[in-house]
């Protein structure tokens, strides 16, 4: 970007952040083209006939009126009565009517419109154009009906313009805060959701730490009581309790961070069975073939049996890919889910061929289900990486990576 450019970028910045500035450096502007002319311009024998010479005196009345617009935005009614009050002594005296009074007078019709509500720029408007037509009566010089007409019109007109103006501006600020409240509404329901699925995720990392020190509570006890007799017996409890220890610590160490809400008692004893894992598999794809949908699986590698945590986080992140499928795909869809193991990480892919992205998007706008936010709050918790989108040739994949490795 040039210099020139950049000065001239700058200093309309400078004038939107000063309207008043603004507003002054405009007044100006009708001064120094205006004045010149009114001075050094030729003059018609009519006009030397009718209206008096241009001295000091109107000079010095132009400038003040044309200065007045300096107040046009803050004060616009009152700048609109002292133009209106300079216009009318230019007449009384017989000065020709100049560029910059005139040019005035028609911002000072606009200002009122444009920056006053209804009753005060209708009250202006009204003012306005009678103080106009009394002096159209006043000039000296005949016109005719059409140019008597054009003239009101033209008053009538910026008036309109200024009303339209302000009221494009004021939709725009309604947009501009209703986008700012849709905003701040998308940011609640999205803390909502996750405070909701963190919940839902504590529960279930609670059954299987809960479920890990039960084994350690029982090995435990069969240890103590069998030391002195069977010491290998012992210590092959103490082994399974300190590999049991370790994944418990591990699952607790996911757990941190992980926010909890209260939940009712009845909640919480429809949740005491074991959570589902990928051994569940097979059961939930059955599920899924029943209601219609064709669905494939394939496992790639050789598979390793993760942590118990992972082992849900996976089986809950296909069983909501499916549901999304079943919701949205339509008719006659086909998916397949594929896991692929490999000495670090699991691998899990849902894919579909039906018309899912067109119709989540519909459904949803730019909100993100909870299902979907569920599953980025899943994935990352035991450090995954997801990747939620269309894909090639149609349809929609989710695809997620799990490590192995604690």
């Amino acid at each position: 970007m040039s210099p020139r450019i950049r000065g001239l970028r700058t200093f309309r910045a400078w004038l939107a952040a000063r309207p008043q500035s603004a507003d002054a450096v405009l007044a100006l502007a009708l001064l120094a083209v205006g004045l010149p002319e009114l001075f050094l311009g030729d003059r018609s024998a009519v006009e030397a006939r009718l209206f008096t010479a241009p001295d000091a005196r109107q000079g010095v009345l132009v400038a003040a009126v044309t200065s007045a617009l300096v107040l046009r935005q803050r004060f616009p009614l009152t700048t609109l009565w002292i133009v209106l009050a300079g216009e009318c002594l230019l007449s009384l005296w017989g000065y020709v009517p100049s560029v910059p009074d005139s040019v005035a007078y028609m911002i000072a019709v606009y200002s009122v419109a444009a920056h006053r509500a209804l009753a005060h720029s209708a009250l202006g408007g009204v003012v306005a154009l009678v103080g106009f037509n009394a002096l159209l009566l006043a000039f000296p010089m005949r016109m005719t009906l059409l140019e008597y007409l054009t003239n009101n019109a033209l008053v009538v007109g910026v008036w309109v313009l200024g009303r339209n103006l302000r009221m494009r501006r004021a939709y725009f600020t309604e947009l501009e805060d209703r986008a700012a409240r849709l905003e701040r509404a998308r940011g609640s329901d999205a803390r909502a959701a996750r405070i909701e699925e963190r919940s839902r995720i504590a529960r279930e990392l609670h059954d299987v730490v809960a479920h890990h020190v039960s084994v350690m509570t029982v090995q435990a006890g069969a240890a103590r009581r069998i030391i002195d007799r069977d010491p290998g017996g012992a210590r092959e409890a103490m082994s399974t309790i300190e590999e049991v220890g370790r994944t418990a610590l591990s699952e607790m160490r996911r757990i941190v961070g992980v926010l909890r809400t209260e939940r009712d008692g009845q909640a919480a004893r429809g949740e005491l069975a074991p959570q589902p894992g990928l051994g569940d598999l097979g059961e939930l794809l059955d599920h899924v073939r029943e209601t219609g949908l064709s669905v494939q699986l394939w496992i790639e590698g050789e598979a390793r049996t993760p942590s118990p945590g992972v082992d849900v986080a996976a089986f809950r992140l296909i069983q909501e890919a499916l549901t999304n499928t079943l919701k949205h795909a339509g008719p006659q869809a086909r998916a397949w889910v594929r896991l692929r193991y490999t000495a670090e990480d699991l691998t899990v892919e849902i894919e579909d061929d039906g018309r899912g992205t067109a119709t989540i998007v519909a459904d949803n706008g730019d909100k993100p289900g909870h299902g979907l936010v569920g599953m980025y709050e899943r994935v990352a918790l035991y450090g995954g990486e997801l990747r939620i989108g269309p894909r090639v040739g149609g349809g929609f994949g989710v695809r997620a990576r799990f490590p192995l490795s604690a």
